[in-house]
């Protein structure tokens, strides 16, 4: 690192690493390094430039490499390929045991190592050269940014009982930018997917609240209390916000729950590539410099939070309408209401009932409640606007489009003409059964100018134009030309299940935990066996039911592991999100068991939560063996508005 940075940032960052290990975010010696690349990344390159790096040795980095101004993905990873097979030739030649007559070049790379360092691992290292992209820009245009909302994080996170150090996520997440997108379907500055967001927001045609920045922050502050009651600890937490809890908890199952050193090092989870590795170390970086923007960028004046006039909507209303009357732009009125969908901006929708309107009271002469209140009330209405045609987005499938709009898959093909119900694309505009049959003369609305390309989670075909703005500002997935993040064909589904922390995984033994909602049929279906067999491998009587947190012994004759670990994470994938598409988590309850109290009847008839979703908030409670005094958890639901 001291070869590429400036002697004086160098001190600086040596100070990082010196300093007094936090008990909330503890930062082990062996940690110091990918820290200090991180705090480099963030302040010392620009995105104009870059490194060659091992991507598991973050302090040995070979070269600083320039890039062109506003460099695309493709011209970032030419840029690497021209350099990386210099390096790759000399670790090869190192690893065959030369170690006299070395050119300067290598003598500097070897110089890198530590003077023990086996032939094995120079072997190794040359497959593991990764390039990084510089992010300083965007990091100060962050911390800018950050002022608008860094007050309220603080004090929804009090409130909350979390670490109010936490607000450095968004930094790696997205550089507090209201329109970051991910390749990976993430969205706003705390970057939900909708799978994810949607258990504490409202996440449908007409709102996303995962793009505003005061609800997602609730959001976010829910999301991480609840993956520190699974883990126990802040790091795991972390990482499981990036991860999924289910790779976390096998992670820490296998090396402890706080041996923070070895998840990091050793765990070879099939989802734990370099940006889950380096989530917890890239926060503890962004957390530094965001705790010390004077040390880091001098003279950086954050934004001032802006005062808004807010006003919740009692009926319905055209978006147009109301912008009229208030005398303010759409654009005004979208910009500080980023959580409206397009829909709304069409036409196509009212501004929902419930709906809690914002606007800066530099904007208005008057409060928003005494102007909407003076409005015409021939200009609101009791009802919404019928779906007429749904926009296909990343990810959507025509089974769950069916369900959204309560309709069936069949009615769906039939309206729009479609050959193949699982050939639908992002940017697909979908007729709806309120807008009736196509006409005669109107053709298919299958778009058909580019290929298909599978779905995320194995969902519809898609194309790129699902992605708004597929923004290298996030960090989270610690883009860079080398990487994109894999969430296709993920088996133990920590990508699709981000808050599950159920285990679909299958063992080395061909055993799995049985979860709720499964049954011997399913697992006949996804492993195309008979029940039967089932039954006589796991010595399992007829009509025997499976027992929610047993293990099971599969047979995959006629299947691949791999693939019925992705029908099986598929499937609760989409029960799911069927059901957060109704409902939101709120709160959470504390209930103490009682004499003659029993798990199952408390879930579904006392606090109304499904046995699934209480497993969820409680994953390793034996459900068939609870006794008096047991704390349990309950999460709290309310029913979504009506939009």
């Amino acid at each position: 690192m001291k070869k590429i940075l400036a002697a004086t940032l160098m001190l600086i960052i040596a100070s990082v690493s010196n300093g007094n290990e936090s008990d909330l975010f503890p930062q082990p010696a062996q940690l110091a390094s990918d820290v200090d690349f991180w705090v480099a990344i963030f302040t010392g390159y620009t995105t104009t430039e870059g490194v060659l790096h091992d991507s598991h040795n973050l302090d040995i980095v070979y070269e600083r490499l320039s890039l062109p101004d506003n460099a695309s993905r493709r011209q970032r990873q030419s840029v690497s390929d021209r350099r990386r097979p210099h390096y790759k030739e000399i670790l090869q030649t190192l690893a065959s045991g030369k170690r006299e007559g070395l050119t300067k070049e290598e003598q500097r790379v070897l110089g890198m190592w530590p003077p023990n360092v086996s032939e094995k691992e120079l072997l190794l290292a040359a497959n593991n050269i990764r390039f990084q992209a510089g992010l300083s820009d965007r990091f100060a245009e962050g911390l800018h940014r950050a002022g608008l909302y860094r007050d309220y994080i603080n004090e929804e996170f009090k409130q909350l009982g979390i670490p109010i150090e936490l607000a450095a996520l968004p930094h790696v997440e997205s550089s507090y930018d209201l329109d970051a997108r991910s390749n990976a379907g993430a969205s706003g500055i705390w970057q939900f997917t909708r799978g994810t967001g949607r258990r504490f927001m409202q996440v449908d045609h007409v709102l996303d609240e995962r793009n505003d920045p005061f609800l997602a922050t609730i959001a976010a502050g829910k999301l991480l209390s609840y993956n520190h009651s699974i883990t126990g600890n802040w790091p795991m937490a972390i990482t499981a916000y990036n991860h999924g809890l289910s790779g976390v908890r096998r992670a820490m199952r296998l090396y402890g729950d706080n041996n923070l050193i070895d998840i990091l090092r050793h765990y070879d989870g099939r989802a734990f590539g370099f940006s889950s590795r380096n989530f917890y170390v890239a926060f503890l970086a962004a957390k530094e410099v965001d705790q010390n923007p004077d040390v880091y960028f001098p003279g950086l004046k954050p934004a001032e939070p802006i005062e808004y006039s807010q006003y919740r909507l009692k009926k319905y209303i055209p978006v147009n309408q109301l912008t009229t009357f208030l005398g303010i732009s759409d654009s005004d009125l979208a910009r500080h209401n980023p959580a409206l969908q397009r829909t709304i901006w069409q036409g196509s929708k009212y501004l929902p009932k419930g709906y809690t309107l914002r606007v800066p009271a530099s904007l208005i002469k008057n409060s928003l409640q005494t102007l909407i209140d003076s409005l015409s009330p021939d200009i609101f209405f009791n009802q919404q606007l019928a779906d007429l045609f749904h926009t296909v987005a990343r990810g959507d499938t025509l089974s769950e489009i069916a369900d959204v709009y309560e309709t069936k898959v069949s009615t769906l093909v039939t309206l729009n003409n479609l050959t193949n119900r699982h050939r639908i694309r992002a940017g697909q505009k979908l007729r709806l059964p309120a807008a009736g049959p196509a006409p005669i003369s109107e053709s298919s609305m299958v778009v058909r100018s580019s290929p298909p390309v599978t779905g995320r989670n194995g969902g519809a075909p898609l194309t790129e134009t699902s992605i708004t703005k597929a923004t290298d500002a996030s960090i989270g997935a610690l883009t860079n030309a080398t990487e994109k993040m894999k969430v296709v064909g993920d088996p133990a589904g920590t990508r699709a299940l981000l808050s599950d922390p159920g285990d679909y995984a299958v063992d080395a033994d061909h055993t799995i935990e049985i979860q709720a909602l499964e049954t011997l049929g399913h697992y006949s279906d996804w492993l195309n066996v008979r029940t039967q067999r089932l039954r006589d491998i796991n010595n399992m009587s007829f009509r025997t039911p499976v027992e929610i947190g047993k293990r099971i012994t599969l047979d995959f004759s006629n299947v691949s592991l791999e693939s019925f670990e992705e029908l099986r994470s598929n499937y609760h994938r989409q029960q799911q999100d069927i059901f957060f598409r109704t409902y939101t988590i709120t709160d959470v309850r504390q209930h103490v068991i009682r004499k003659g109290e029993s798990v199952w009847e408390l879930s579904l008839r006392e606090y109304g939560v499904p046995v699934w979703l209480f497993r969820q908030y409680n994953p390793e409670l034996d459900m068939h063996n609870v006794t008096w005094g047991t704390r349990l958890r309950f999460p709290v639901l309310t029913e979504n508005k009506q939009t």
